[in-house]
């Protein structure tokens, strides 16, 4: 994923800085969320990549759907039939 979102980590490093933080904390914290970043944020491509993904499952769930439908409407057509001739 990732790698749509720029991140200033030189700006989020000195605001730590600033509030009282080391610079080797505040580093750290920079580095630390710009790879949290960069790992869990979803790019337009990967979202478009999801939906195509889940429209096929869907599109496979709806075929298993119908063959199911189909197979119980042809069981309660035997049903009917024998509970005819047994009457």
């Amino acid at each position: 994923m990732g790698h749509a979102i720029t991140f200033d980590t030189l700006a989020y490093a000195k605001k730590f800085i600033a509030a009282g933080f080391t610079q080797q904390q505040a580093e750290v914290q920079a580095e630390t969320f710009a790879e949290i970043i960069d790992e869990q944020v979803a790019t337009k491509q990967d979202l478009k990549e999801m939906e195509i993904s889940l429209r096929r499952d869907m599109a496979e769930m709806k075929a298993d759907i119908i063959k199911w439908v189909a197979a119980m409407l042809i069981a309660q057509a035997a049903i009917v039939a024998t509970l005819v001739k047994l009457l």
